[in-house]
């Protein structure tokens, strides 16, 4: 069995020493401005935020990180890299080695919004389509990745959906990023939130947001990450 534990938007898997992450869409406040949309720039600020606050609990568990996996969509444009792409993937990148064993890596499976990606990494990570360790498959989601079905993956992992849910009291509603836990063809499967701050997500209850994955998400396992914390809290099944 897979050992792993969820911490904020994130998850570290013990045996492998990873930790993993899903969608952070850096240069999503230019894509805005080019649109004539104007908005004050904090992406990056609270995505290092919520990076600190993950890294300090690792460090307080006296975790190791061997390697950090980003599960596609690092940057947001499509058609090109944006000045602040190039500035923000750099400045993370710095940031989570500085993070890691002096001899881990960076691994980013390549989302659909990574086309040009490839140009602005160059060296300093590896890009991959998918990434297999010790039973656990890491993709993105927006398409089918084969290897992903072979009978030594125990867990798929993946992001693309922005899994969110609506919580509602009496006439207030509010909107969480969740992790979505279920299984797929006999084996476990962990979709991840968003980190991407600006934005909650796609409602599960809702929105199809076209997952290659075929995935009965109403058998699935909603888990909230506490805004601002660490902790995630487990609810029902969607």
């Amino acid at each position: 069995m897979i050992k792993y534990k969820l911490i904020g938007k994130s998850a570290y898997f013990f045996e492998e020493k990873i930790l993993a992450m899903a969608d952070l869409h850096l240069g999503y406040e230019e894509n805005l401005r080019k649109q004539g949309i104007m908005i004050p720039s904090s992406q990056f600020k609270e995505t290092i935020q919520d990076l600190e606050r993950i890294f300090s609990e690792i460090k307080k568990e006296k975790l190791e990180i061997k390697e950090v996996v980003i599960l596609g969509d690092l940057k947001h444009e499509f058609s090109g890299n944006l000045n602040q792409e190039w500035q923000e993937v750099h400045e993370l990148i710095s940031y989570l080695q500085s993070k890691i064993t002096s001899k881990g890596k960076i691994i980013v499976i390549k989302g659909n919004h990574d086309n040009y990606l490839a140009n602005v990494i160059k060296d300093k990570a590896r890009i991959a389509d998918f990434y297999v360790k010790n039973g656990i498959c890491f993709v993105h989601g927006d398409k089918m990745i084969l290897e992903a079905l072979d009978k030594t993956v125990e867990m798929i992992v993946l992001g693309h959906k922005h899994p969110a849910i609506t919580l509602e009291k009496s006439s207030k509603k509010e909107r969480y990023k969740c992790f979505l836990v279920g299984k797929f063809k006999g084996k476990e499967v962990i979709i991840f939130p968003s980190f991407f701050p600006l934005v909650e997500g796609s409602d599960v209850y809702v929105d199809d947001t076209n997952l290659a994955f075929k995935l009965d998400l109403k058998k699935f396992k909603i888990y909230i990450p506490v805004p601002g914390e660490t902790r995630v809290l487990e609810f029902k099944k969607i």
